[in-house]
C-alpha cells in the first residue's frame, strides 16, 4: 500500500513538473517576441500623452480646441472625486488595491458571470492590466496578447505606485464621443465633453456612475455621434450600463439604497451638454491660421538655430515645423491670440454679407476679398477677413500685386526720409523710358493714360499717378535701396528678381504682397516711423500652465516722426480730393475720427486694394478674383469694394470697440513747418514766380526747406511743333515766333520725345503708338531747348482751306482747317472792308498747333477775310478762300500774286437770299463732369428759331467731324463717354438747310 501511494506520489509529481514546464515553454513561446522593458521605458510610455490643445481670443475665452481626433485632457488624482474613484473600482476591479497586477479571483469571477450570462459581467482583466494592453499592446484578443498583458501588469506594479496607475488609467481611458464630436480620452474630458464639466468635483453619483460604465464599450455607449449630434440608441445602452454600475457600487457597499435610489431618478439626459459646434467649422479660418502661426513659434522656442536658418537650410525648416505641428496638436498647448471676438465675426459677417459683393451665380466669378486689422501700436491682428466660400486664406497667405499702395512705402516714404522730396516737391509726371527684356524698352503710363507734367508730390499721390512714382522709384531713391527701406516695413515677398524690375512700385513684382504684410507696413506711419512685425500669437502655455512664449515687442524706428506725419497729411488729401474720395460717402463715421489712406489698382483692374488708417488702427483691404481671366470693374463698382469694404470694417470697429480708438487728432512733431514755394520747382519763390500766381504753400521738414530761389521759370521765345516748344529757325518770320515766361524742366520734353520717335520707328506698325499720346499736359509752357525740327521744302505752303466766318453781335469768328504742308509754322490773317484791297492784320497770327479760330473779329457791313499758311523759312501760301460777312464786291483786286482761285468769292451767305441757311449757333461751351460733357450753345442771330441742332465729334481740329447727336431745337447736350478728348462743334437745321458749324469746342486731357 506504502508502496503505491509513493508510487503516485512520484507520478504526480513528475506530472506537475512536466505539466509546468509545458506551461512555462508555452507562455515562453506566446511572449518570446515581447521586449523586456526597463523602468525608465515604462515611465515614460505610461506618462506619454496626446493633450489636447485649445485656442484663446485676446480676452482668454475658447476659440475651441486644436485639430485633433482625440479631447484629452490630463488630471491628477486629487482633482478626482472618490465617488467616480469607486465607480471606477467597483466596476472594473474591485480588488485593485490589493492585488499584484492580476487578480485571479476577477478572473473566476469574470467566467462564472459569463457562462451563467449575468446582468453585470465586470471582467478578468484588472486595471493594470487594461493599462498595460492600452499603452504597450493593441486590443486584439489572442491569447499571446493576454499573457504578454498580465507579465506588463506584474511589471508596472513593480515601476508605480497604485495612484499612480490608477491615474494614468483614467488619463487614458476612452470614453466615446463628446458634444463637439471629438473622442474624448481620460476622465477630466469625458466630463467637459459628455456633461459640460470642467470640474470633476461638480458631478455627481448617477454622472460618475454614467462615466465610470463607458470605457467597457465606448463606441456602443455614445451618447453623441462624430458630429456632435445626440445618438439616442447609445444613450439609452449607457444609461441601462450606469444602472448596472450603480447597481454594483451598492452591493460592494459604496452607496447606501436612497444614494442608489436618487441616483436611479436622475435625469441624466437633461443634464447632457450641449451639442457644439468645433472650432474648425465655426471658425476654421482662424483655427487653422493659430495652427499655422503657433507652430512657427514652437520652431523659434525649441529649435532656435532651425528655425534662424529657415531662409538658408530649407529643407531642415519643413521638417521641423512638421515635427513641431505634431507636438503643436498632441502636446496640450493653450495658445493665446490677439484676435477680437467681437470684431472679428463682424468682419465675417460683413464678407457673408452677398449685398456687399457683385452678384455672380458662376462659382468661379466669386468676388473674393481678404483684409487685415491691426493695432498701430502692437502690430496685434485684432481681425481679418479670409475670403468668401473658400479654404484659401485671402488675408494671410494670399500674396498679390499691390499696385499703387506700394507707393508710399517704396517710393514716397524713402524719398521724404532721405529729403529728395518734399509734399510741395515737384515731380514731372512726364515718359521715362525704361529696359524691357521683351521689345527693348518700355514707357509706363498713367491709368489715365495721360501725362499731367509738373505736378507737387502730393497732387501725383492725390492721383496716383504712375509715373512720378516711378521716377523717384527707379531714379532718385534706387530700386535696392528702395526695396531695403520695404524689407524693414515687413515686406517680405521682395525677390532678386524684384531688384531688377523697374516697374515693381506700381505693383510689379515677381510675388506680389499678403494683405497682412502690406497692412503692416502701413501701420508704421501712424506709429511715427516706428515698425512693429505683426503678430497674432501673445502667449503659449504648456498644460501645467507654464508660459513657454510670451510675445514681445521689438519696435524700431525704421524713419523719422516728421517724415511719417508728412506721409499722413498726403494721404490724408488723397481721400478728401484725391483716388480716395469715395471714402466720404462709404465710411459713416467720417469727419467724427481722422481716417487717412491710399487706394491701390493693377494692370485690366485685376486688384482692388485700399490701406487705411486712424492714428490707432490701421485696416488693409484687397479685392479680386482668384482667377486672374476675370476683371473687376468700374461699370459695376467693384473697382470700389475695397474702400466700401474697409468702410464697414471701420463703423463695426467704431461701433463695438469705441475704445480701440482713444487719439483724436494726428499729432503733429516738432520741426513741421508751413511753406510757400514755387509750384514749379520747389524751390522760394522768385518775382516772376510770384507774379505769374505760380506758388503752393504745404507742410516740410524742417530739415529739408529749400534754401535756393526759383531759377526754372524764364522769359524766352519760341515756336510750337506738335505740342512741343522750339527754339525758332533764324529764317523763321519774327510774327511766328511767340514770347512769353516758360518753365525749364528738369529733362526736356523735346528730348524725351526725340527718344520715343527714333523708338517707335523701330516697331511694327501694329505696336506704334501716336507721339501725341506722351505729350504732357503743361508742355506748352516748357522753355524750348532745341531748335524747331522743321525743315523747309523749298516751296511755298499749301494754303489753308474750309474757312468759316460766324457772327456774335458786332464781332465775327473765323475758323479754318490746318494747311497740309508739314513745313507750316503758322497763319495770317488779312482782311478787307470791302472797299480797297486786302490788308494784313498785324497781331492776328495763329501757332501751328494751336486752335484754328481767329475769335473777335470787328464787324463791319462788306468786310471779308482770307487766310495764308507760312512756313519755317518765311514762304507764304496762296489765300485761302475769301469770306464775307454781308455781300460780294465784284469790283475787289487782290493783292499781286494772291488769286484765290479755285476757292471763289463765296460769303456765308446773303441776309436776303430766299434760300438762306440759318445762322451758325454761337457760343459753344462746355462742362465736364466725370465720364460726361455738357455742352451748352446760343441760337445764331436768325428770328426764327431752328428746329433741330446737330452735334458733331472730330478726334482732330481739321476733322473729319462724325455726328454724335442731335437735339429738337434744344441748346444743350450731354456726351458721355470714357474718353472725350477732341473737337465738337454744333450746326442749326431749318427748312431742310444746315447752317455753317459754330466755333469748335475743344476737350483737353484731364
Amino acid at each position: 500500500m506504502w508502496l503505491t501511494f509513493k508510487w503516485l506520489l512520484f507520478l504526480v509529481l513528475i506530472g506537475g513538473f512536466l505539466a509546468g514546464g509545458a506551461a512555462i515553454g508555452y507562455v515562453s513561446a506566446l511572449v518570446k517576441d515581447d521586449p523586456i522593458r526597463s523602468k525608465e521605458e515604462i515611465l515614460s510610455k505610461i506618462e506619454e500623452n496626446a493633450v489636447t490643445g485649445f485656442a484663446y481670443f485676446n480676452d482668454d475665452t475658447e476659440i475651441g480646441q486644436l485639430r485633433t481626433e482625440e479631447d484629452r485632457r490630463l488630471v491628477t488624482l486629487d482633482e478626482i472625486p472618490q465617488t467616480i474613484v469607486d465607480a471606477v473600482l467597483a466596476t472594473e476591479d474591485e480588488d485593485f488595491y490589493d492585488h499584484i497586477g492580476v487578480d485571479v479571483k476577477s478572473v473566476f469571477r469574470a467566467a462564472k458571470e459569463k457562462i451563467l450570462n449575468e446582468d453585470v459581467q465586470t471582467g478578468a482583466s484588472t486595471i493594470t492590466q487594461q493599462l498595460a494592453r492600452r499603452v504597450f499592446l493593441n486590443l486584439d484578443r489572442e491569447m499571446s496578447r493576454k499573457v504578454k498583458e498580465m507579465l506588463l501588469a506584474l511589471r508596472i506594479e513593480r515601476t508605480l505606485s497604485k495612484d499612480q496607475i490608477l491615474t494614468a488609467y483614467l488619463n487614458k481611458i476612452p470614453y466615446g464621443s463628446g458634444s463637439s464630436g471629438y473622442n474624448v480620452y481620460g476622465i477630466k474630458a469625458a466630463a467637459m465633453g459628455i456633461f459640460g464639466k470642467e470640474d470633476l468635483s461638480q458631478l455627481n453619483l448617477a454622472q460618475s456612475a454614467y462615466l465610470a460604465g463607458l470605457p467597457q464599450l465606448p463606441s456602443l455607449y455614445s451618447a453623441f455621434n462624430s458630429k456632435g449630434e445626440r445618438d439616442e440608441e447609445g444613450l439609452e445602452r449607457a444609461i441601462k450600463r450606469q444602472q448596472l454600475v450603480l447597481s454594483r457600487m451598492l452591493t460592494v457597499g459604496k452607496i447606501t439604497e436612497q444614494q442608489y435610489q436618487e441616483a436611479l431618478s436622475f435625469d441624466i439626459k437633461g443634464s447632457l451638454a450641449e451639442p457644439q459646434q468645433k472650432a474648425y467649422n465655426t471658425y476654421p479660418y482662424l483655427m487653422i491660421e493659430v495652427e499655422k502661426q503657433a507652430t512657427d513659434v514652437l520652431l523659434s522656442v525649441k529649435q532656435p538655430d532651425v528655425y534662424k536658418n529657415k531662409d538658408t537650410d530649407p529643407k531642415a525648416y519643413k521638417n521641423g515645423v512638421k515635427d513641431m505641428q505634431s507636438e503643436l496638436l498632441r502636446g496640450g498647448y493653450k495658445i493665446y491670440t490677439t484676435i477680437d471676438q467681437p470684431l472679428y465675426d463682424a468682419m465675417q459677417e460683413i464678407a457673408k454679407n452677398d449685398k456687399n459683393f457683385f452678384a455672380s451665380k458662376d462659382p468661379e466669378k466669386l468676388e473674393q476679398v481678404g483684409a487685415v486689422m491691426m493695432d498701430n501700436k502692437t502690430g496685434a491682428i485684432l481681425g481679418m477677413i479670409e475670403g468668401r466660400k473658400t479654404e484659401y486664406n485671402h488675408a494671410m497667405q494670399a500674396t498679390r500685386q499691390p499696385g499703387s499702395t506700394m507707393k508710399p512705402i517704396a517710393a514716397y516714404l524713402p524719398a521724404l526720409e532721405k529729403g529728395l522730396i518734399q509734399p510741395a516737391g515737384i515731380l514731372d509726371d512726364s515718359p521715362i523710358i525704361l529696359k524691357d527684356g521683351s521689345k527693348g524698352f518700355h514707357i509706363p503710363e498713367n491709368w489715365n493714360t495721360r501725362f499731367q507734367g509738373l505736378v507737387t508730390a502730393r497732387e501725383a499721390l492725390n492721383q496716383s499717378l504712375n509715373i512720378p512714382a516711378i521716377k523717384l522709384f527707379v531714379n532718385s531713391v534706387g530700386t535696392k535701396d528702395a526695396w531695403n527701406f520695404a524689407r524693414q516695413l515687413g515686406i517680405s515677398t521682395i525677390t532678386k528678381e524684384d531688384e531688377g524690375a523697374l516697374t515693381g512700385v506700381i505693383g510689379g513684382m515677381s510675388k506680389g504682397v499678403s494683405v497682412m504684410e502690406m497692412t503692416n507696413a502701413y501701420t508704421s506711419i501712424p506709429s511715427g516711423g516706428v515698425f512693429n512685425k505683426g503678430y497674432m500669437i501673445r502667449k503659449i502655455e504648456d498644460p501645467q500652465g507654464k508660459v513657454i512664449y510670451e510675445h514681445k515687442l521689438d519696435p524700431k524706428q525704421v524713419y523719422s516722426e516728421q517724415t511719417a506725419y508728412l506721409m499722413t497729411d498726403m494721404l490724408r488729401t488723397v481721400i478728401t480730393s484725391g483716388t480716395g474720395a469715395d471714402i466720404k460717402s462709404f465710411f459713416k463715421n467720417y469727419g467724427k475720427i481722422p481716417v487717412v489712406g491710399k487706394t491701390g489698382s493693377t494692370q485690366d483692374d485685376m486688384d482692388a486694394w485700399f490701406m487705411g488708417y486712424s492714428p490707432d488702427i490701421t485696416v488693409g483691404v484687397w479685392i479680386g478674383y482668384d482667377n486672374p481671366k476675370y476683371l473687376l470693374s468700374k461699370d459695376n463698382g467693384t473697382t470700389r469694394h475695397a474702400m466700401k469694404i474697409w468702410s464697414l470694417v471701420m463703423d463695426d470697429a467704431l461701433k463695438l470697440r469705441p475704445e480701440l480708438f482713444p487719439t483724436k487728432q494726428f499729432t503733429k512733431p516738432n520741426d513741421i513747418v508751413e511753406m510757400t514755394v514755387s509750384n514749379v520747382s520747389g524751390k522760394l519763390p522768385s518775382e516772376l514766380t510770384t507774379s505769374a500766381g505760380r506758388t503752393v504753400t504745404d507742410l516740410f521738414n524742417r530739415k529739408y526747406v529749400p534754401t535756393e530761389v526759383d531759377d526754372a521759370m524764364v522769359r524766352m521765345k519760341y515756336v510750337a511743333y506738335n505740342g512741343v516748344n522750339y527754339i525758332a529757325q533764324s529764317d523763321t518770320p519774327g510774327d511766328m515766333v511767340r514770347e512769353k515766361v516758360v518753365i525749364k524742366r528738369p529733362e526736356p520734353i523735346s528730348d524725351v520725345i526725340e527718344k520715343i520717335k527714333e523708338l517707335m520707328a523701330k516697331l511694327p506698325d501694329k505696336q506704334q503708338k501716336p507721339i501725341s499720346r506722351f505729350i504732357p499736359k503743361d508742355a506748352d509752357m516748357e522753355a524750348p531747348t532745341q531748335v524747331d525740327p522743321r525743315k523747309d521744302d523749298g516751296q511755298s505752303p499749301q494754303p489753308p482751306g474750309n474757312l468759316v466766318l460766324t457772327r456774335s453781335g458786332e464781332t465775327n469768328g473765323l475758323s479754318f482747317s490746318p494747311s497740309a504742308s508739314s513745313d507750316v509754322v503758322g497763319y495770317r490773317l488779312y482782311r478787307t472792308d470791302g472797299l480797297t484791297s486786302f490788308q494784313r492784320v498785324n497781331g492776328k497770327v495763329i501757332l501751328a498747333g494751336e486752335d484754328n479760330v481767329f475769335p473777335s473779329l470787328p464787324y463791319s457791313y462788306g468786310s471779308g477775310y482770307y487766310v495764308t499758311a507760312v512756313d519755317v523759312a518765311g514762304h507764304e501760301s496762296s489765300p485761302s478762300r475769301i469770306v464775307f460777312n454781308d455781300s460780294v464786291n465784284p469790283g475787289l483786286i487782290l493783292n499781286p500774286g494772291q488769286t484765290g482761285a479755285g476757292n471763289g468769292l463765296n460769303g456765308s451767305g446773303g441776309d436776303g437770299a430766299a434760300d438762306r441757311a440759318p445762322a451758325a449757333p454761337k457760343g459753344l461751351t462746355g462742362k465736364l463732369k466725370n465720364n460726361s460733357l455738357r455742352l451748352d450753345w446760343s441760337p445764331g442771330d436768325d428770328k426764327e428759331k431752328p428746329k433741330q441742332y446737330i452735334i458733331s465729334y472730330s478726334e482732330k481740329e481739321a476733322g473729319p467731324f462724325k455726328k454724335i447727336g442731335s437735339t429738337n431745337g434744344d441748346t444743350n447736350f450731354t456726351v458721355y463717354s470714357a474718353q472725350l478728348e477732341g473737337y465738337y462743334h454744333v450746326t442749326a437745321v431749318s427748312g431742310g438747310k444746315e447752317s455753317a458749324p459754330s466755333s469748335a469746342y475743344r476737350v483737353r486731357a484731364q
